[in-house]
């Protein structure tokens, strides 16, 4: 039972960022691709409809960690404190940045908010990157099951490590290139004329980016942590998931080349879904790595909730997540195809 709710809050993590992870990549890329107001309401027309809906994947994930795993959600929560404020403020920024930018039509008012829709994006891309690093990396947890991390220390890897070092920001570069990808490619599917072929071009520079920061990434991960590796060298099949990786990521390239703007968005979601799986798959069946002493670790075997206690809310998460993804399906076919011009 554990080891199911570890891939159940996988799973909803790996929704978010496939679902908000292209929101945020049109936030880095808002005025890279466009020139006037215009362009940008009918780049941000191509998220109205759902953007807020994809930020309830990330809510729901945490509560599902309080509930099968409440030490684990105990621990990240007092320990993350300063990173999780600031992911916090920037998600609330970036909601303002969309949606009160149409209150007021002065220039100067949607220029703040227009700017604080895509800085926040960017931050917000950089900082959810650092945050898994630090679960790959680890952190210093005590005996008692808890941790305090500053901002930085020396900046080095080293078990007494603050939440950015050269490793987390590594990572939250690559979830930045990768994320940024994934947008690009989505506004070429969604909209035509001079902006889709300028997201077809940014997307072509950023993919050199986001091979070569993925490739930087593995042999650091390597260097920090080979013994994340044991679980491929236990089950061979867990291999395809980071091949599943590089095919999508090698197939995006070439479907944004042939202009195939949908299956450029379903292989970058390949791709971002095969090497969260695969991260997934080397830390089981750990959920937060101790970086001072292994046995300090907490799995999902020392934080987990009560088996009768997993067993009922299982009962209640199936019919919850048919229903959630019911309505995803419908909200995304309804508003399917291009979008278009309009006067607001």
């Amino acid at each position: 039972m554990e080891a199911l709710w570890f891939w159940i809050i996988a799973l909803m993590i790996v929704v978010y960022v496939i679902l908000d992870g292209f929101d945020l990549g049109i936030g880095v890329i808002y005025f890279l691709i466009t020139k006037n107001d215009s362009e940008r309401s009918l780049l941000l027309k191509t998220i109205a409809h759902v953007w807020d809906g994809n930020e309830v994947w990330l809510l729901a994930g945490g509560g599902v960690l309080f509930l099968a795993f409440p030490a684990v959600y105990a621990a990240s929560f007092s320990g993350f404190y300063l990173p999780l404020m600031i992911v916090l403020w920037l998600l609330m920024l970036r909601g303002g940045g969309i949606e009160l930018r149409h209150y007021v039509h002065h220039p100067l008012w949607r220029k703040f908010w227009d700017r604080t829709f895509s800085v926040s994006s960017l931050l917000l891309a950089i900082f959810l990157g650092a945050a898994l690093g630090n679960v790959v990396r680890g952190v210093p947890l005590t005996r008692e099951g808890y941790f305090f991390e500053p901002l930085w220390t020396t900046f080095t890897v080293v078990p007494e490590a603050g939440i950015l070092d050269w490793f987390t920001v590594m990572m939250g570069l690559v979830a930045l290139a990768t994320l940024t990808l994934h947008g690009a490619v989505y506004v070429s599917m969604k909209t035509t004329g001079e902006i889709q072929a300028r997201a077809r071009t940014i997307g072509q520079w950023v993919w050199w980016i986001a091979l070569f920061m993925s490739v930087d990434m593995f042999i650091a991960t390597w260097t920090i942590h080979p013994d994340l590796w044991a679980n491929y060298a236990e089950h061979a099949g867990g291999f395809i998931l980071p091949v599943g990786g590089v095919a999508g990521i090698l197939a995006t390239y070439i479907a944004i080349v042939r202009k195939k703007d949908t299956a450029a968005f379903c292989f970058s979601t390949l791709y971002i879904i095969s090497m969260l799986a695969a991260t997934a798959f080397a830390v089981y069946p750990n959920l937060l790595l101790a970086s001072t002493q292994k046995e300090y670790s907490l799995t999902i075997y020392n934080s987990a909730a009560r088996s009768y206690g997993l067993g009922a809310a299982l009962y209640w998460w199936i019919p919850g997540i048919l229903l959630a993804a019911l309505y995803f399906t419908y909200l995304f076919r309804t508003f399917r195809g291009k979008v278009q011009p309009s006067e607001e």
